[in-house]
């Protein structure tokens, strides 16, 4: 008897959620993962692991279990999210706050959660190998991919075991965001109904208000952030979930007891200090120039037949022939991200904004690449 048939028959049926880095190695221009292009940590010496100057808090406590949920850690997210130590709790990235969710409030077999695709996959992951339904409200290219509020209210009006509705503003991979008076109006009907989550992983991107604001007037809110695309963070694994303290309580029950290492959360304390925080808007400036320079670039090409540019680090088109462009690109040491398993993206690919230098050598692949096509 095979050891696959003592498991699950539904997580045996799943199809995996499949990440950038894990569709291709960390070689080349890396524009497939909607990372930062540079650390903010770089030449700061003080966070230098391997560096005697690290601090000797981290050094000496290595033998020793780090704290469930780091003191200065959540003080410092607090204050940067402006919500109180109760209404906040750190997470190995958004990522475990989507699978705590779900544990939490999805029975196996009765339950369900709703997303919005295309959006990220990791809340129809979530949700499957808990054992709960999906119930998807797609978003319509005909409606230039944006949300359709009105279906989603409809779709909890309909169904009484919907328990959370993963909303992500700006979406992934279509960048787009989600209105305040729509999620008020969702808010409303949702009230005792379901969880309204909020995952506003790139929500430093966009000059839109942070759902965050509205905390205080909704229980039922939970708000997902990240330090792994603003804060240039992404190898940390650093996330935060707000909410009421009685949502983070019942987080708290199942949550593993050490989350964070005690290196990372050190290497976290350091990204969120003043002098780096100027850093890191400085970084958002560049990364905005530089994102217009994309833009323009896309727009003037005969190669790209429709274009979302969305509010996030990354943007989206469609092409011809996907799959031979993103070869072509892979060929020139320029990585980008393609959607072949998703028939709602056919012939898309996503492309986050980097450097100047990784602009460049994006530049040189779609030149060669237009003089490729024009030759077909």
């Amino acid at each position: 008897m095979s050891i696959v048939s003592l498991a699950r028959p539904e997580v045996v049926a799943m199809k995996p959620y499949s990440s950038a880095r894990k569709e291709a190695s960390a070689d080349g221009v890396l524009l497939n993962a909607n990372e930062a292009p540079w650390s903010l940590l770089a030449d700061d010496k003080t966070a230098d692991a391997s560096s005697e100057s690290q601090e000797p808090a981290v050094q000496s406590l290595l033998n020793r279990y780090p704290d469930p949920q780091p003191g200065e850690l959540v003080g410092r997210l607090a204050e940067l999210y402006e919500v109180t130590a109760d209404q906040l709790l750190v997470t190995r990235g958004s990522d475990e706050g989507i699978d705590l969710l779900t544990r939490v409030f999805c029975r196996a077999g009765k339950d369900a959660i709703l997303h919005c695709p295309p959006t990220f996959g990791m809340y129809q992951i979530a949700a499957q190998t808990q054992g709960a339904d999906v119930i998807a409200v797609s978003r319509s290219e005909d409606e230039d991919f944006r949300l359709n509020t009105a279906q989603v209210i409809a779709a909890v009006e309909q169904n009484d075991t919907i328990r959370l509705v993963f909303l992500t503003s700006p979406n992934n991979p279509t960048g787009d965001c989600i209105e305040t008076d729509d999620l008020q109006h969702l808010l409303e009907v949702t009230n005792d109904r379901a969880i309204v989550v909020v995952d506003e992983a790139y929500a430093e991107f966009c000059r839109r208000p942070s759902a965050i604001r509205l905390l205080e007037r909704n229980p039922h809110l939970v708000v997902l952030r990240t330090l792994s695309k603003a804060w240039a963070s992404a190898g940390l694994r650093c996330g935060a979930v707000l909410a009421n303290p009685e949502i983070i309580g019942l987080l708290g029950r199942i949550i593993a007891p050490y989350p964070l290492a005690s290196p990372v959360a050190a290497l976290a304390n350091r990204v969120l200090q003043p002098d780096l925080m100027q850093r890191q808007l400085s970084m958002l400036t560049e990364l905005a120039a530089n994102k217009q320079r994309l833009v323009d670039r896309l727009r003037a090409s005969p190669a790209v037949k429709k274009l979302w540019p969305g509010e996030a680090n990354f943007v989206l088109i469609r092409v011809s022939n996907a799959g031979d462009m993103l070869s072509h690109f892979a060929t020139g040491g320029v990585i980008l991200r393609g959607y072949s398993g998703d028939p709602a993206l056919r012939q898309c690919i996503r492309i986050s904004v980097g450097s100047k230098q990784d602009l460049d050598a994006f530049d040189a692949c779609l030149a060669s690449w237009e003089k490729k096509t024009d030759e077909f």
